[in-house]
Parts: C-alpha cells; sequence; structure tokens
C-alpha cells in the first residue's frame, strides 16, 4: 500500500500494513474486513478501505469506487460469516456526536441476533 494513502498514527491503516494483527475476514485490494475485538453481536465484522479516508464526510468524488467496494464486501463478509440469509446491519458512524472512535470510514457489518429498532432506546422514531 502506498504511504500516501497510509495515516501513521491511525489504527486500522496500521492493521491494513500488518503491523497489528487482526482476525481477517476478507480482503482484496480495495477494502479489508475483520473481527471486531468487542462484538456488538455474534457476528461483528468491520469492513474498512484500504485507503485513508477518515470519515464518510471526507470521501470525494474520486472514492466513489472505493464507496461501491465496501458495500459489495458486505454481502461477501455477510455470506463468509452465516448471516447473508438471515439479515445483518451495516452502520457506519460519521463523527463525534455518532460515536465515531476511529477516524478510518469503516461499516459495522452485525448480525447472528435479531436486532430491534429504534437506536435510541426510550425514544420514538420512524424509520423506512
Amino acid at each position: 500500500m502506498s504511504t500516501l494513502h497510509h495515516h501513521p498514527d491511525c489504527l486500522f491503516c496500521r492493521i491494513v500494513q500488518g503491523e497489528i494483527p487482526a482476525t481477517v475476514v476478507y480482503r482484496n485490494d480495495h477494502v479489508l474486513a475483520f473481527r471486531d475485538i468487542t462484538p456488538a453481536a455474534p457476528q461483528h465484522v468491520l469492513i474498512i478501505p484500504v485507503k485513508h479516508i477518515a470519515s464518510l464526510s471526507d470521501l470525494e468524488p474520486e472514492d466513489l469506487d472505493i464507496a461501491g467496494h465496501i458495500l459489495l464486501a458486505a454481502q461477501v463478509v455477510a455470506e463468509k460469516t452465516g448471516v447473508l440469509s438471515s439479515g445483518y446491519r451495516l452502520v457506519f458512524n460519521n463523527g463525534t456526536d455518532a460515536l465515531q472512535s476511529v477516524f478510518h470510514i469503516h461499516g459495522h457489518l452485525i448480525g447472528g441476533k435479531r436486532m430491534g429498532w429504534p437506536p435510541f432506546p426510550g425514544e420514538a422514531a420512524q424509520h423506512g
């Protein structure tokens, strides 16, 4: 990976580089998917771009292909983890209010148990 697209202080860039171990579920030239170390469900995998992009708000038009690869990887990861047919949730936290804790885009693919809605217990919410 080019160091141009790698931030040396980024935890996820260090995982991409192999400096920090991770349990890899899937990898290609564009994305890396690995198990979350604090899973919120029986299946909890993070899908990240190999290129360092801090947040969804930092995506540029030239990153369109990367964004597509992340979404396509979700299907592969769901199949590999056995939740493709039962269902899964793909969550992206963007910014501090959304509880983004690592500033490198990452989708949380979670599944393996029935989930509830809304994400804010006790507050009425509509979705669709």
